[in-house]
């Protein structure tokens, strides 16, 4: 099933295939808005005239081409700087432990818990960051390990609409933005 994540079409089939494309949109996913993080990685890959967002390629490129094709215009997050440095550390973790295959991370896990400690262990992935991504990959692509469900709680609830792993359409990232904001605003009222 086709990605829904960047609402560019290009973008979404980048994502839809290239699961270190999907990873990378998902590190870029921080403070700054959310279709945008996503699109990320096609620009990356469109301005270093690639196909895929290749590991080996991004290992291998200058910090200075890199800054470049992150800056853009539009640039791919608003921290171009430090995101493509994030990036580039990103695609050597992968490169080095998962052999440039970074849907090893959570397709080669024995179970849930191992895929989300998989997860929190990348550079720029905290507890949540990890639970929205192993929801992502287990609601949208059927990808979980046995226990993904468990693991990522609260994300991989059925028929929410909290985070990216339930956006599949603008109506939806709609939704998930309306949650978001409530949530604000009851935190705000907590205070």
């Amino acid at each position: 099933m086709p990605l829904h994540l960047s609402l560019n079409d290009e973008a979404d089939e980048l994502l839809s295939r290239d699961p270190f494309a999907l990873l990378t949109g998902m590190l870029l996913d921080q403070q700054f808005p959310m279709e945008r993080a996503f699109a990320g990685p096609y620009l990356l890959a469109t301005r270093l005239g690639l196909s895929e967002l290749d590991p080996q390629v991004l290992v291998s490129t200058t910090e200075e081409r890199l800054l470049e094709a992150a800056k853009g215009p539009p640039a791919i997050h608003r921290y171009p700087g430090s995101m493509a440095k994030r990036v580039q550390a990103l695609a050597e973790v992968v490169l080095s432990e998962y052999d440039g295959d970074a849907a090893r991370i959570w397709q080669d896990a024995p179970d849930g818990k191992d895929a989300l400690a998989r997860l929190e262990s990348l550079p720029g992935f905290g507890s949540a960051k990890a639970r929205i991504f192993l929801a992502l990959v287990g609601k949208q692509l059927g990808q979980g390990p046995p226990g993904w469900q468990e693991a990522a709680r609260p994300y991989s609830e059925p028929g929410t609409t909290m985070s990216v792993a339930d956006v599949t359409s603008a109506q939806t990232l709609a939704d998930v933005r309306a949650w978001k904001k409530h949530q604000k605003q009851a935190a705000k009222a907590a205070e």
